[in-house]
């Protein structure tokens, strides 16, 4: 079978782009051929002229849609796996994929579909306005991108695809990688039977070492207000006896210019280096304020037999879990006391952050494996060529 991967980089490489480049070796593992159509944003919105190449090709993009005629043509694809279209390739590009006969697969990164801006956030918190209107009104009302010209054009892109069809019509499967993700498709409109749930994949290496108890909560992440932050330095001041750990790049400076002396930053952190903070810390900690589309920082402990601490809400709920699957401990969004509690809880119990990792690791093993994932996904290329034909 023949795969075109299709994605539009973002201006700085983000999870999306390591899925992507998961995707293509996920898809030649299990024997398939595979195609690339990717552009990128990288470097192009910092001139005014740019900006505007933004904003109008995010509602039609010829060169974008000229690219996937192209890629057709040459490839002759029997399925396009989608992940990003904005803005060079644009969602028009997606008719072209219909008047070749090729079925499309959307993989679902975030909630850009319902969400001008894919985050479900304003001021700090989740907010879900755009779905509630089932329209784009509230990104321009809201100034949600704060900016003027990035909000319009987001709620501008998002009205012209909604309009046209370009999702509905064309996409024959829309793959969530939550289950969250899914139900919110469905409470805005989009085909129940179209969508399905398909995880990201965690690679799991057979020479892990066992866990060990580790020293210090950890946070892998931006630091950043969305990521829950300034929640996290609080519940550090709330416990002094904890030690916490924040691996990541510093987006907002203003959360760390007054740090307790039991918090430290150790940068953006890679290869072994980031390998030894998972295994040396005793636990992570998230504490988003947004639902993000998939937490992968918690299959990232779990690889190493590491509990998380998680809100209780997004993807977070049903990576985590509750009851006797639970492998960490969720807390009500944006309460500070139920956090501080339930990391004073966890850091004091150092063998149920053992069990919780042990829980997690299997888990990982058994649901988001990279082994796990490509059966699903074979599954679903089937099912898609079956259903629809081949090109």
């Amino acid at each position: 079978m023949k795969i075109l991967l299709v994605h539009n980089n973002y201006g700085k490489r983000s999870g999306e782009e390591a899925v992507v480049d998961k995707m293509d070796a996920i898809f030649k593992s299990i024997g398939h051929d595979v195609a690339q159509l990717r552009m990128t944003t990288e470097g192009v919105r910092e001139s005014v002229a740019g900006k505007v190449r933004g904003f109008l090709s995010g509602m039609y993009s010829p060169g974008g849609v000229k690219a996937m005629r192209d890629a057709l043509r040459r490839e002759k694809p029997d399925v396009v796996n989608v992940h990003n279209l904005y803005p060079f390739i644009s969602p028009a590009a997606l008719f072209e994929c219909r008047k070749a006969g090729v079925p499309v697969i959307m993989t679902i990164h975030n909630f850009r579909l319902i969400c001008p801006t894919g985050l479900f956030m304003r001021n700090g918190r989740p907010c879900e306005e755009c779905l509630d209107r089932h329209d784009e009104w509230g990104c321009f009302a809201h100034n949600c991108e704060h900016s003027r010209l990035k909000s319009t054009g987001y709620a501008l892109r998002n009205f012209v695809a909604r309009k046209t069809g370009a999702f509905s019509e064309c996409v024959s499967v829309f793959s969530c990688i939550t289950d969250f993700q899914r139900r919110k498709l469905i409470e805005y409109g989009f085909p129940e039977d179209r969508i399905i749930v398909t995880p990201n994949p965690m690679d799991i290496s057979s020479e892990e070492k066992p866990a060990s108890p580790g020293d210090y909560i950890g946070f892998c992440g931006r630091i950043s207000e969305e990521k829950g932050v300034d929640l996290i330095i609080e519940a550090a001041r709330r416990n002094p006896s904890v030690r916490i750990r924040l691996a990541g790049e510093v987006r907002d400076e203003g959360l760390v210019s007054n740090l307790p002396e039991n918090v430290k930053i150790v940068g953006f952190l890679s290869g072994n280096s980031l390998t030894d903070f998972y295994r040396n810390s005793r636990f992570m900690l998230m504490a988003s304020k947004w639902y993000e589309g998939f937490p992968m920082a918690i299959l990232e402990g779990a690889r190493y037999r590491k509990a998380t601490i998680g809100p209780d809400h997004g993807g977070f709920s049903e990576i985590i879990g509750k009851g006797e699957e639970a492998i960490g401990l969720l807390f009500r969004p944006g309460d500070i006391d139920d956090l501080s509690a339930k990391v004073t809880y966890l850091w004091d119990n150092p063998s149920e952050c053992l069990l919780l990792g042990e829980k997690a690791h299997k888990k990982l093993i058994n649901r988001y494996s990279t082994e796990v994932i490509a059966r699903r996904w074979q599954q679903t290329l089937n099912q898609t060529i079956n259903k629809n034909g081949t090109a």
